[in-house]
């Protein structure tokens, strides 16, 4: 059976770092209240200027190296992002061409925080079809300059960073083995960022009325991720005919640490299984489970025939999940 393996994994955090000693001095927030809260001490922030490519380019880069291939081996590139650099054009061909990828296909995938495992399924379905034989997979954000440093619900938790994938159509029971995708619009105002899309422009007129940052809902979000995570993660391991048992490694998304916490106690798994990076990252929306993924490679936790549980939930509303057997 053909299916579509990882062969290379790369990341890219920017230099600077937000403390959160640096956020007591922009809004009304300490220390020890975004730690309880959230499991947040740091995130790296994106230099004025910089725009999700600057993030993306570099991760997938560090990919393309692992997987030991170049430019011209690369069949199709998917961006997975909310923030992309501009409406239009897609930030995918912006990082197309920085990578030199001359005429290769290129889109984005807006699916907020489920967006890596969006783009895990489609680039899945083109290689398992055949249509190509290898894909770059980047997720990345810059949400820090989409957030309003007064309000403390969302100032704490978002960080900017990018992960990246590639894909290779090989034959074998190793790779993607099953992902599952879902969405509920009538939930957008859970969170979601109001302004700049062609329904609410942002004019002269409403630039000061706070609706081009990102709003949240904060407890609603949490009832709904720990129930959504925890369904998606029980039909993905149901489809690969798998128990929590046969899973190595979970790495969800890295939204709160409460969430991730309440998911993993839900499933039984030890916290030795969980990937947990967003002390020192905070929440990089897309570019989340990217990042671990590579974060966890670097450090030696994903090992030959592991077995992989990906699950995302948020903007949006969507959620996802997936099994790959590395």
């Amino acid at each position: 059976m053909v299916r579509s393996r990882i062969i290379g994994t790369g990341h890219f955090l920017p230099e600077r770092v937000l403390t959160n000693k640096d956020l007591e001095a922009l809004c009304d927030t300490t220390d020890e209240w975004i730690r309880q809260r959230t499991g947040i001490e740091q995130r790296h922030t994106a230099e004025p200027g910089e725009g999700a490519s600057d993030l993306c380019t570099p991760a997938a880069r560090r990919a393309m190296e692992c997987a030991g291939v170049g430019p011209g081996d690369i069949d199709l590139l998917i961006c997975c992002t909310t923030t992309g650099d501009y409406i239009f054009p897609a930030t995918a061909c912006v990082v197309a061409d920085n990578l030199g990828l001359g005429n290769t296909p290129s889109f984005d995938i807006n699916a907020a925080c489920s967006g890596f495992v969006y783009g895990l399924a489609t680039a899945d379905a083109f290689l398992r079809s055949g249509v190509y034989k290898t894909i770059a997979l980047v997720g990345g954000e810059l949400a820090t300059n989409r957030v309003a440093f007064h309000k403390r619900d969302t100032a704490v938790l978002f960080g900017d960073g990018a992960g990246a994938v590639i894909l290779r159509a090989e034959d074998g029971d190793r790779g993607v083995l099953t992902t599952h995708l879902w969405s509920d619009g009538s939930g957008r105002e859970i969170l979601w960022l109001p302004a700049g899309g062609s329904k609410i422009p942002v004019t002269a007129a409403n630039v000061d009325d706070d609706i081009n940052t990102i709003h949240m809902k904060g407890k609603d979000l949490f009832r709904r991720a720990v129930i959504e995570f925890g369904n998606a993660a029980n039909t993905a391991l149901e489809a690969a005919g798998m128990t929590f048992a046969d899973v190595d490694l979970f790495i969800p998304h890295q939204a709160n640490i409460r969430i991730i916490e309440a998911v993993a106690e839900r499933m039984g798994l030890p916290a030795d299984k969980c990937v947990v990076n967003i002390q020192k990252v905070a929440n990089c929306t897309a570019g989340s489970i990217p990042l671990a993924l590579s974060q966890a490679c670097d450090e030696g936790r994903v090992k030959d025939g592991s077995v992989l549980l990906l699950a995302s939930f948020g903007a949006g509303l969507t959620w996802a999940s997936a099994i790959v057997r590395w």
